[in-house]
């Protein structure tokens, strides 16, 4: 049986007004992961990315070295945990 996982983010640096939160959804879409992305009142960008191992290695790295092309990222913060299945249909921009 497949195990996916389950990645809580949050990216600090230059993220908000850069579109990094369509960047970040094309990417997620582009690994069939599901979840959502969003902006914080604290000026970070954060969300829940889940799929398979594999993809989700991918995107942590996208998300700490690369994210949208006007974007400066200063520090990446993730939390992640096995999951029997997904829980998310797709992935959204939240707001």
């Amino acid at each position: 049986m497949t195990r996916f996982v389950s990645l809580y983010y949050e990216v600090f640096g230059k993220v908000q007004g850069v579109w990094f939160r369509k960047y970040t959804k094309d990417k997620a879409n582009e690994l069939k992961l599901v979840g959502y992305v969003k902006n914080t009142e604290r000026g970070t960008v954060s969300g829940i990315a889940q799929g398979e191992r594999e993809r989700i290695e991918i995107f942590k790295k996208w998300l700490q070295y690369e994210g949208s092309p006007s974007s400066r990222i200063d520090k990446t913060t993730l939390q992640e945990e096995e999951i029997e299945k997904v829980e998310f249909h797709g992935f959204e921009i939240k707001h």
